[in-house]
């Protein structure tokens, strides 16, 4: 399938913008072979594929932490270069799969106040900034809680102010469903889809990504292979069974409204 056209004005740049991204680790692994693909603003889109595919070392190419061998990386217009690694990680928040690997500090509120008080917020405007993340993720009353006295589900939306504090450009997440009981599936689902920022979904959960994401990619040996409406690439057995995706038992795509 190619590859979607980003919906952009014609003085605005996408979200996303990767370019003939490939990238060779130290020790010779070649993750990725020339990825493309644009996200537009506002889009929720999904990253499927299966384990080794390359869909973590793409990640980490969208905030810095790793730089092209070859291929160019833009958020929002600004190259992912070591002149504007500062604003770049301002503007691409990663939720990691483990909210503990994101929440260090004493209480809710310290943990969300943390990215805007190392830009230089402070006093009433800092304040108001945590609030505003808090109440997006429905955690408002949860300021003066220690993180680990929530429940994981909680923990994670908490994760998820502590990066919209920063008012990214682009939200990523990583497996964003695992290890939540259901009604914390259903909880971060509503969040999600109120919010206002273009999200990019790595998961395995493909009924999540269906439920969220209106448009998928599959990234398969370092490329992109198919690239389309969820539903349609969840619908097609041939690309499923060759990138090694499977659908839980009984959940049949086209059953789910959409």
């Amino acid at each position: 399938m190619s590859e979607s056209p980003a919906h952009t004005g014609p003085d605005e740049s996408p979200s996303l913008a990767v370019r003939g991204l490939a990238y060779a680790y130290p020790d010779g692994h070649q993750a990725l072979y020339g990825v493309d693909l644009t996200i537009a603003r506002g889009e929720r889109v999904a990253l499927l594929g299966p384990n080794g595919a390359g869909k973590t070392t793409l990640v980490l190419h969208l905030n810095g932490i790793l730089t092209a061998g070859a291929g160019t990386v833009e958020v929002a217009g600004l190259p992912v270069a070591k002149e504007h690694l500062r604003e770049i990680r301002r503007r691409v928040g990663i939720v990691f799969q483990d909210p503990d690997d994101q929440l260090f500090m004493p209480t809710v509120r310290e943990d969300v106040a943390f990215g805007p008080a190392n830009l230089g917020l402070r006093g009433a405007e800092l304040e108001e900034r945590v609030q505003q993340a808090l109440a997006r993720v429905g955690m408002a009353g949860f300021a003066d809680r220690p993180p680990h006295h929530l429940s994981f589900g909680q923990r994670r939306r908490v994760a998820v102010a502590t990066v919209l504090a920063m008012e990214p450009e682009i939200l990523v997440l990583d497996e964003p469903s695992s290890n939540l009981d259901p009604a914390s599936r259903r909880e971060l689902a509503e969040v999600l889809r109120s919010l206002d920022v273009t999200v990019l979904m790595v998961t395995h959960d493909l009924p999540y990504a269906l439920e969220l994401c209106p448009r998928a990619m599959v990234l398969a040996g370092g490329v992109v292979v198919a690239d389309g409406d969820t539903r349609e690439l969840l619908l097609d057995r041939d690309l499923m069974a060759a990138h090694r995706l499977e659908l839980p038992y009984g959940f049949d795509p086209s059953s789910v409204p959409g």
